[in-house]
């Protein structure tokens, strides 16, 4: 089991909001100039970037992000992205991770919004990010200030080189009427963790992705607990909404499931982070504690409730979790 490390300098956009670029949510790279040394997929993988010393290919290094040959005439290279959900952006990370006489001394984002796969010739391009300054083997977190809606991220790199991760952290665009049952803790609807106490062997953000785990790698997982207590995570909802049916999802774990669960709730939607994690163990409680199996779904259906914008998920004492649905419909008022 890998240990999961958090960049400490990380912005709480990355905490907080979907990555919309994550090929787990559906987002894929549709096109780019040049992909002679690492294949635009690459660059979206939702694992962080490694170097594998010694390892190569037919066409050079290997290495863990799109990458393109050495340019001898003018021009740059660009990779298109397509979201995973038309979405607003608030925030980006163009990570160079091991990428260091390779990387791009610059790079700049802009974006559209099209209907097709890859937009056409005619597509109209609007600027995102100006050209940013490059350093290799780093993270470059950059807020974005901008209201409109996009389906399409062009990243141009000045004049080639890699590029090891790009993230668009935003706010997805919910299609559903109000009247519609969806899952309000889909992080492609826009659902995101706020906190979690313990996230040793895997984040809690997989919790809200979509299907079913792939092994036990791909869920919430926290270290044996040795000391009294529980083991908790804090989850905003895509929107406020009233809550008709939970699903636990414990896949792939057999040895290591929790014993119980429980949920709690609150309408708290201006709150900080820190009011939330505070006045969290103190909230209202939306599912009362319940014995969970080894890999199996759980499904709980509630009666109707009050109106909630955040919920706490427990589990007791500790262990994975592979997935947490809220069904629900979103409420105005």
């Amino acid at each position: 089991m890998a240990i999961v490390e958090t960049d400490p300098q990380a912005p709480d956009f990355v905490r907080r909001l979907p990555n919309l670029a994550d090929p787990r949510l559906g987002a894929r790279a549709v096109a780019a100039s040049d992909e002679f040394f690492a294949p635009r997929d690459r660059m979206l993988s939702p694992e962080p970037a490694v170097f594998i010393p010694g390892k190569y290919d037919d066409h050079g290094k290997w290495m863990d992000g799109w990458e393109t040959r050495r340019k001898r005439g003018q021009g740059h290279d660009w990779c298109i992205v397509r979201l995973a959900r038309r979405a607003r952006i608030l925030g980006v990370d163009i990570d160079t991770s091991h990428f260091t006489g390779n990387y791009p001394p610059g790079a700049s984002l802009d974006v559209c919004q099209s209907a097709d796969e890859v937009p056409s010739e005619n597509t109209v391009w609007t600027p995102l990010l100006p050209v940013q300054s490059l350093a290799g083997n780093s993270h470059h977190y950059r807020a974005i200030d901008n209201d409109g809606l996009w389906t399409h991220v062009r990243i141009s790199i000045y004049p080639d080189g890699g590029i090891a991760r790009l993230r668009v952290h935003g706010q997805p665009v919910l299609e559903a009427g109000a009247d519609e049952i969806i899952d309000l803790a889909a992080a492609i609807n826009g659902a995101s963790v706020v906190a979690a106490n313990n996230e040793h062997f895997g984040r809690a953000s997989a919790l809200l992705l979509p299907g079913r785990g792939v092994n036990m790698g791909d869920g919430w997982e926290t270290r044996r607990r040795r000391e009294p207590g529980n083991d908790w995570s804090i989850i905003a909802l895509a929107q406020p909404g009233v809550i008709e049916r939970i699903e636990v999802d414990t896949a792939h774990f057999k040895g290591n499931f929790p014993d119980a669960c429980s949920l709690q709730a609150a309408f708290m939607p201006a709150a900080t982070e820190q009011t939330l994690v505070t006045q969290s163990m103190f909230w209202s409680e939306l599912l009362a504690p319940q014995k969970l199996k080894a890999d199996a779904v759980h499904v709980f259906e509630l009666p109707a409730g009050a109106r909630i914008s955040h919920v706490r998920f427990n589990i007791f004492p500790d262990g994975g979790v592979s997935r947490l649905r809220l069904f629900g419909r979103r409420s105005q008022a």
